[in-house]
């Protein structure tokens, strides 16, 4: 299994990593299994996806636990990855970034985690009140502490930060400039798939010229880039994608093309490749500090994703993908 970086410290992962989030989070809940879900996990880990990535928001607190009885049998198999910085209300999700929550978030992270050191630890969100660089400064003594290996950047709320005239992720460059003052920052997280490729404008090449590792959240569109979705399906309520634009009945039927076009290469390279594994081929193809974070709570589809770190795609393959159309109905 092909090995790759986070950051410049000697922190190495699968290829492919596994998002623990919809085993407890943002998905439909009436689909979820405690046992199915440890299956999947023990199954990517077999596969050699040893990054597992979580956060104490999901549950909440539910999918660090569920990861934890994993890491009690197999922490030397994996690198765990949890975030800090967003609190869960009943109707509402804010941001904290206080350092001494960070730090009592860390010490809770450890605890239901059931590991002494967190491999990579990653702020979900900046908090608006807090300075940037008191939260990160928490961190980092978190590091010196020893409980903590790395620190990490996430960008996932990009959009809504967006400016008129500004690029996408001009405001999380700007922020990671702040905090490499503090301490390195060795990995940033953000949505990066065949139908989100905004990242790759500045965010991407940031990472890349700094040695800095970058997670590919989402690079399977939310499920929309496996072909498994059918236009018009419906989503339960408490499932995320049943208020994206992208996942209306005329918007799923709009954004077909770019699933054919996968779905086209994945035939030139055999019967039993799939448009998903074509769609984290090409994330693997956007540079060796790339790393994508398929979630999935299945064992099949964990095993499915991992196998992509196979698929070499050709120039021809990323002709035709670059030239597939953009897709519609975005979060903008």
């Amino acid at each position: 299994m092909e090995r790759r970086r986070i950051g410049a410290a000697t922190l190495e992962v699968g290829a492919i990593g596994l998002g623990c989030m919809p085993m407890s989070w943002a998905y439909t809940a009436s689909q979820r299994s405690g046992e199915g879900s440890l299956r999947a996990v023990h199954a990517a880990l077999d596969a050699g996806a040893s990054l597992l990535d979580t956060a104490d928001m999901y549950g909440p607190f539910i999918n660090e636990r569920l990861v934890g009885r994993v890491l009690k049998e197999r922490r030397e198999d994996a690198f765990v990855s949890t975030k800090c910085g967003l609190l869960v209300g009943e109707t509402h999700i804010v941001a904290n970034g206080h350092p001494n929550y960070v730090k009592r978030a860390c010490d809770a992270s450890l605890r239901r985690l059931r590991t002494d050191v967190i491999d990579l630890y990653q702020l979900h969100r900046v908090d608006p009140e807090v300075p940037i660089e008191e939260t990160w400064g928490a961190m980092a003594e978190l590091v010196a502490a020893g409980k903590v290996r790395a620190l990490g950047l996430c960008a996932l709320g990009a959009r809504a930060q967006r400016r008129a005239g500004a690029g996408m992720h001009d405001a999380t460059v700007r922020q990671l400039e702040r905090v490499q003052q503090v301490f390195p920052v060795s990995c940033v997280q953000a949505e990066l798939s065949v139908w989100s490729p905004e990242a790759l404008e500045a965010l991407v090449p940031w990472c890349a010229s700094r040695g800095v590792g970058f997670l590919a959240a989402m690079p399977l569109g939310n499920g929309f880039l496996s072909g498994t979705l059918t236009p018009g399906q419906g989503f339960e309520p408490d499932d995320v994608r049943a208020r994206h634009p992208r996942f209306t009945a005329e918007m799923m039927a709009a954004n077909q093309p770019i699933v054919a076009g996968l779905r086209r290469v994945a035939r030139r390279h055999g019967d039993s490749v799939t448009a998903a594994q074509v769609a984290l081929a090409w994330l693997l193809g956007q540079g060796r500090h790339v790393v994508p974070v398929p979630g999935t709570k299945r064992a099949r589809w964990a095993v499915e994703n991992c196998a992509a770190a196979e698929l070499r795609l050709t120039d021809e393959d990323f002709a035709e993908i670059a030239a597939l159309p953009p897709a519609q109905g975005s979060w903008d």
